[in-house]
C-alpha cells in the first residue's frame, strides 16, 4: 500500500479549550477531517460511528468529545456530573485506553476521573469506581455479569450517563455480537428507567456498511464517517506460501513446511536484526509454539536476546499480561508471539513488521492486524503466511482476493432465541418486564417468552414478567458463547493455577494425553475432570504436539428456504448436530508428521444450530461421472474445502462452522453435504453461506482444480480436524460434482445481501 497524506480540519467550537489545549501537548496540532467530523456529530447528540484505518485516530475522535462534555458536567449538583462509559473486546485494550486517557487529561486536573472495571479489579476498588469515577473502562462481559444485575449500586452513574463508547466493534460479530447486542439493549432500557439517554460512539476497523452494522449493534440510526483523512507510512505486504517438504501426511499426501515453523523463523530473523515484531498466530498453543521456537534458535546465535521474545494469549494470570504489556511498550521485547488479544487497537509505537501465521479469518482482521506496524507514520513490513489449507493456499495464488475486495459486513444475529432468552431473564431479573419493553429487544420476543413462562424461569403478574430463580440471571449464559464454567488447568504437583480454557474448547484442547503450553513450558495433561471442569497436567517435553479428532453426525429439524438447484436443491434450516471428540493424533513439532493416533472415551455433545446444504440427484451423479465407489469421497472432500473457503464469504473462521456429507441422508434420501454454525441457534455464518453459495461454491471448486497435488492434500481437501482421518477423499470427483452442481446454479438468483 503506497503512503498517503492526510488532510486536517479544526475541532468544533464546543470543544473545551482546556481539551484542544491537553491533545496539542501531545503534539497534536490540529483534528483529521474524519475526528473533527465524528466530534460534531457526537456534540450534536448523534451515536456515530468512525469506520476508518489503523492509526487513524479514532480514539481522538470520540475521546475529545467525551472529555469535553466530562468538564462541562464536573460541577453537576449531584457531586458526580457527567459520565461516560467505555466498553472493549478485552481488558488488554481497556487497560491501554486508560493509561492514554489518564495521560490526555492530566492537565485538566481531578474532573476526569478514568477507572478500569474488570475481573481483574481488586475488590477494594470497586466501591470507589462506582461512587466516584466518571469514565469507566470496562467491557462487554463484567457489564453483563457486574455493573447490569447491580445497577441500584451504579445509579447515580446511569443517571448521569452521556456517552458509551463501543471500541473496534467491528469484532462484535456472530454469537459474541448478538449477546453483546442485547447487553447494550438491557443497558439502553435500564438508563431510560433512570432518566438517560447515552450517545454511543463506536470505533470500527473498515468495514463493509459499518452504520448498518452498529444498527445492528446498538438498535438505534448511527451515522457513519468512514472517509479516512490520516496519513499512513508504506506498508510492503508479502505473501509467503512454506515449501513442500520431503514428507508424506495422510494417505501419501504431500507436506509443506508448517505456518508455525515459518513464523517462528521470521520472527527469529527480526528480531536479530533489532526489528520490533509482533506475529500474530490463530490458537494459544501456536503462539506458545512460536516463541518456544524462536527462543531456542535465538539461543544459538545470542543468548542475551532470548529474553526479548515472548508468547501473549489470552487465558494468562492478569499479573502476567500487564507484565508483558509493560515490556512491550517499554521495547524490552523485540519480539512477541500473540494471540488477536493484542490485535484489538492496542497502541504498540515503534513496531516495524507484523508477521501473520495464516489468514486470520477476515479481511476486516487481516487490515487490523498490519496495521500494528508503521503507527507512528514510518514504512512498515506485513507478511501472511499461508498455512497448508485450501483459504490460504487459495488466497496466496489470488492474491486480488485481499488486494481487491472490500472488507466484509459484520454477522450477527440479536434475535436467535438461544442468545435471546437468556437476555429477556437477565432483564425481567434486573427491572420486571413489561410489553413497552419488549420492542427494544426485538420481535423474537413473541415466541420465546412463551417457553420462558413454561419453564418456570419468568412468571408473568399483571402487566409484567419477572425472574422466579434464587440464582443469578445473568449466569444463564457467556456471553463469548463458550458454555458452561471454563475449566481450569492446574499443575498437578503444586496445586498452581496456570489458566483457563473455554468448557467448549476443552474436549479438543486439555483432553487426556493432550499437550499443553504455557509461558514457554510444556505440559501434558494426564486427567480432565468434566463434572469439576479441572484439567490436571504435569510438566514435560514430548517431541510432539496433539490434535484432537471428532465424528459428527446431522439431523434436519425444519426446512426455511430452499431453491432448485438443476435437479438438486439449495437448502437453508434447523438442524441437529451430535459431534463426539474419539481420538487425538501426536504430530511431529517442526514437520507436522502424524507419529501415531490415541482413541478418547468423552461423552457426545448435541447442539441446535442453522445449516446450509445441498443436495444431488441420480442424473447429476451419471453426468459428472460419479460412481458409488467414489461418490463418498468426492462429497466429503467438497464439503472440507468449502468449509475452508466459507471465511472469505461470512465473517467466521473455520473453527466458527463445522460440516457433514453423507452419501444418502436419511432426511433427504440423497447425496447431501452440510455445513452448520458451531453455535447454538445459529451465528448467522450458514445464512451468509446460503446466499453467496454460487460464488463460494465457484471458489470452492476453483481451489480445488487449481492445487498441483495429485489426489488431495492439506492445501485443498485435507481438514486438520476430520474425524474420519481425512478417509474416504476423492479430489477429481469433488471437482466435477461440484462443477455439475453449479452448471444447474447458473441460472439461479443465488447471490444476495449476507444475513444480518
Amino acid at each position: 500500500m503506497p503512503p498517503r497524506a492526510g488532510r486536517h480540519a479544526v475541532w468544533p467550537d464546543r470543544i473545551r479549550p482546556e481539551v484542544i489545549a491537553a491533545v496539542q501537548a501531545c503534539g497534536i496540532a490540529h483534528p483529521w477531517a474524519h475526528q473533527a467530523q465524528a466530534a460534531e456529530h457526537a456534540l450534536d447528540g448523534n451515536s456515530v460511528v468512525v469506520a476508518t484505518g489503523t492509526a487513524s485516530g479514532k480514539s481522538l475522535a470520540y475521546l475529545v468529545p467525551v472529555l469535553s462534555t466530562l468538564l462541562d458536567g464536573s460541577e453537576a449538583p449531584n457531586g458526580r456530573g457527567t459520565t461516560a462509559l467505555y466498553l472493549a473486546p478485552t481488558k488488554a485494550l481497556a487497560a491501554d485506553q486508560c493509561r492514554s486517557v489518564k495521560e490526555l487529561s492530566q492537565p485538566l486536573g481531578t474532573s476526569v476521573r478514568p477507572a478500569v472495571y474488570d475481573g481483574d479489579t481488586p475488590f477494594e476498588e470497586r466501591e470507589w469506581i462506582r461512587q466516584y469515577a466518571n469514565y469507566v473502562l470496562t467491557n462487554p462481559d463484567m457489564l453483563h455479569r457486574g455493573i447490569l444485575p447491580s445497577h441500584p449500586r451504579w445509579s447515580s452513574f446511569l443517571k448521569s450517563l452521556r456517552y458509551v463508547v463501543i471500541d473496534e466493534c467491528h469484532t462484535y460479530r456472530g454469537v459474541f455480537g448478538s449477546h453483546v447486542a442485547q447487553v447494550l439493549r438491557r443497558l439502553r432500557r435500564l438508563c431510560a428507567r433512570y432518566g438517560s439517554s447515552p450517545v454511543f460512539l463506536l470505533a470500527s476497523a473498515t468495514s463493509a456498511e459499518p452504520a448498518a452494522s452498529a444498527r445492528r449493534l446498538t438498535g438505534l440510526p448511527v451515522l457513519e464517517v468512514a472517509d479516512d483523512a490520516s496519513p499512513r507510512g508504506e506498508l510492503v505486504f508479502a505473501l509467503w506460501e512454506p515449501p513442500l517438504t520431503e514428507l508424506q501426511g495422510e494417505k501419501g499426501a504431500p507436506v509443506r513446511r508448517t505456518a508455525t515453523a515459518e513464523t517462528a523463523d521470521l520472527l527469529t530473523d527480526l528480531t536479530v536484526q533489532g526489528v520490533r515484531s509482533v506475529a500474530f498466530v490463530r490458537s494459544r498453543r501456536g503462539a506458545e509454539l512460536i516463541s518456544v521456537i524462536a527462543q531456542e534458535r535465538l539461543a544459538e546465535v545470542d543468548r542475551s536476546l532470548v529474553r526479548r521474545v515472548a508468547a501473549y494469549r489470552g487465558g494468562y494470570l492478569p499479573e502476567e499480561r500487564r507484565a508483558l504489556e509493560r515490556a512491550l511498550h517499554s521495547g524490552e521485547l523485540l519480539g512477541l508471539a500473540a494471540t488477536t488479544a493484542l490485535e484489538l487497537g492496542v497502541d504498540v509505537s515503534g513496531l516495524d513488521a507484523v508477521v501473520i501465521a495464516g489468514y486470520p479469518g477476515t479481511r476486516a482482521s487481516l487490515w487490523q492486524q498490519a496495521g500494528r506496524a508503521g503507527r507512528s507514520g514510518q514504512g512498515a513490513l506485513a507478511v501472511l503466511v499461508a498455512r497448508d489449507d485450501p483459504l490460504d493456499t487459495f488466497l496466496v495464488h489470488h492474491p486480488e482476493a485481499l488486494f481487491d475486495q472490500p472488507v466484509e459486513s459484520t454477522v450477527l444475529d440479536p434475535d436467535n432465541p438461544y442468545v435471546l432468552a437468556p437476555h429477556l431473564c437477565a432483564a425481567a431479573a434486573e427491572l420486571p418486564l413489561t410489553e413497552e419493553d419488549l420492542e427494544l429487544f426485538g420481535p423474537g420476543c413473541a415466541d420465546v417468552l412463551p417457553q420462558l413462562e413454561a419453564a418456570k424461569l419468568l412468571r408473568r403478574r399483571t402487566r409484567a414478567w419477572h425472574w422466579t430463580r434464587r440464582e443469578r440471571a445473568a449466569d444463564l449464559t457467556d456471553i463469548r458463547g463458550a458454555g458452561g464454567r471454563p475449566v481450569q488447568i492446574v499443575e498437578s504437583g503444586t496445586g498452581r493455577l496456570l489458566g483457563t480454557v473455554d468448557a467448549g474448547a476443552a474436549h479438543s484442547s486439555v483432553h487426556e494425553g493432550a499437550v499443553h503450553l504455557h509461558q514457554g513450558r510444556t505440559y501434558l495433561v494426564r486427567s480432565l475432570d468434566l463434572e469439576d471442569s479441572v484439567a490436571l497436567v504435569e510438566q514435560a517435553d514430548p517431541p510432539y504436539s496433539t490434535v484432537a479428532r471428532d465424528t459428527t453426525s446431522i439431523s434436519i429439524l425444519e426446512t426455511d428456504t430452499e431453491i432448485p438447484w438443476g435437479s438438486g436443491r439449495l437448502c437453508f434450516g434447523s438442524v441437529e448436530v451430535t459431534n463426539q471428540v474419539v481420538s487425538y493424533l501426536r504430530r511431529r513439532l517442526i514437520t507436522g508428521e502424524v507419529l501415531g493416533e490415541t482413541k478418547l472415551d468423552l461423552p457426545p455433545r448435541t447442539l441446535r444450530t442453522r445449516a446450509v446444504w445441498w443436495t444431488v440427484t441420480e442424473d447429476q451423479l451419471d453426468e459428472a461421472r460419479i460412481t458409488p465407489e467414489i461418490l463418498g469421497g468426492s462429497l466429503h472432500a467438497a464439503e472440507h474445502a468449502s468449509i475452508g473457503m466459507l471465511p472469505l464469504f461470512a465473517t467466521c473462521d473455520r473453527w466458527d462452522i463445522g460440516g457433514v456429507s453423507v452419501p444418502l441422508h436419511p432426511d433427504t434420501l440423497l447425496p447431501t453435504v452440510f455445513v452448520y454454525d458451531g453455535h447454538p441457534g445459529g451465528a448467522g455464518f450458514a445464512e451468509r453461506a446460503f446466499h453467496t453459495a454460487r460464488t463460494w461454491l465457484s471458489a470452492t471448486r476453483e481451489a480445488i482444480a487449481s492445487c498441483e497435488c495429485e489426489a488431495g492434500c492439506p492445501s485443498c481437501i485435507q481438514s486438520p480436524k476430520c474425524g474420519n482421518g481425512n478417509d474416504p477423499l476423492h479430489k477429481r470427483g469433488a471437482v466435477r460434482l461440484l462443477t455439475v452442481l453449479l452448471r444447474g446454479a447458473a441460472a439461479e438468483p443465488a447471490d444476495g445481501v449476507g444475513a444480518g
